[in-house]
């Protein structure tokens, strides 16, 4: 079973950066398909991203993000990141990480498959 951490959200102003990162223990995190979602006071949860485990490696972005999000993987320190550029004010939410172990044919986009979640990391863009 595995538990997932979020942590590196703040305040930041719109157009700044941050780093997002996803920690698990109590399981070993390489074989995961790992995701991050977003979910805001009064709407759905939204998916933002994921990545699948290796040897493909292959990620994957909401429209309203690409170009701007990326995610990436160390599997030696059982972390998966998010890396947030150019943040806008739409933006702002709690973004959630969680974790699932299933095949290339399921899809990643919905929060459905996955079995681990982590309890979340606030970002704030002011204007």
């Amino acid at each position: 079973q595995a538990q997932l951490v979020e942590s590196g959200g703040g305040l930041v102003q719109a157009g700044g950066s941050l780093r997002l990162s996803c920690e698990a223990s109590g399981s070993t995190f390489s074989g995961y398909v790992v995701g991050w979602f977003r979910q805001d006071a009064g709407k759905e949860r939204e998916f933002v991203g994921a990545i699948r485990p290796s040897p493909y490696s292959r990620s994957y972005y909401a429209d309203s993000v690409k170009g701007r999000f990326t995610i990436s993987r160390d599997n030696a320190k059982n972390t998966v990141y998010l890396q947030m550029n150019s943040l806008k004010p739409d933006d702002t939410a709690v973004y959630l990480c969680a974790a699932g172990s299933f095949s290339l044919l399921t899809t990643v986009t919905t929060p459905t498959p996955y079995d681990y979640w982590g309890q979340g990391t606030q970002v704030t863009v002011s204007s």
